[in-house]
């Protein structure tokens, strides 16, 4: 593995990239495969990297790497007070 690392890093140099460019590139990829390779599960795939969930989101926001997560709340459960019992009303 440290050989192939190696000849990326001398491919990177020989293409005239520049540190920023190519730190850009590996942090891009390993968080795209971190995401699919959790399924789409953020928190999971944070874990994964060693970084907080946060700045997880924020980096895939940055780097425009999915759609922000719709944030889904569940609809609000309607409770009809019958005496001292709540019964869902349905």
């Amino acid at each position: 593995m440290k050989e192939t690392f190696e000849r990326l890093v001398d491919h990177l140099l020989e293409g005239g990239f520049f540190l920023e460019e190519a730190v850009e590139i590996l942090e891009k990829t390993l968080i795209a495969r971190a995401v699919e390779r959790t399924d789409g599960n953020r928190c999971a795939a944070s874990k994964l990297l060693g970084i907080h969930r946060n700045t997880l989101q924020r980096k895939i926001a940055v780097y425009q790497l999915g759609d922000p997560r719709p944030r889904r709340k569940p609809p609000p459960v309607r409770v009809q007070a019958v005496g001292r019992r709540r019964i869902k009303a349905g």
